[in-house]
């Protein structure tokens, strides 16, 4: 077992880390639009921003445990990171524009259907082009 434990730590972190994310992300999105009352489309815009700072600072530090040091690596490390969320975020807001004004699904089940999608993305441009060893 604590081979298995070792062997998918990162996997296991990244989704531990990465459901965090998601509930900080919809929470977010849920106050911006049921609270606030913003647009759905502004309220998406807002908890994608909550959700990369938080990302990145978990993903940085517990999931792929980067080991760069100094200023100018990390502000490389950070915006590489940030481009590649922005990436994901279009994504984000297209779907959610598609699913709620062309389709005509609520924006509540909109948001869970993106973040099924932005997950896979981050974890592939994480894995892949910001954090690779």
């Amino acid at each position: 077992m604590k081979e298995l434990l070792l062997k998918y730590k990162e996997i296991i972190a990244y989704l531990f880390f990465g459901g965090l994310t998601t509930v900080v992300n919809i929470v977010v999105y849920f106050v911006c639009t049921n609270v606030l009352g913003l647009n759905y489309l502004v309220a998406n815009a807002i908890s994608w921003a909550a959700a990369v700072a938080f990302a990145y600072v978990t993903n940085r530090t517990w999931v792929f445990e980067s080991k760069v040091r100094g200023v100018s690596a990390v502000l490389r490390e950070l915006t590489t990171f940030v481009g590649c969320r922005l990436l994901s975020g279009v994504m984000d807001m297209a779907i959610m524009f598609i699913s709620v004004d062309v389709i005509g699904i609520p924006d509540s089940v909109a948001k869970f259907i993106t973040q099924v999608v932005v997950v896979v993305l981050n974890y592939i441009f994480s894995k892949l082009i910001i954090f690779r060893k």
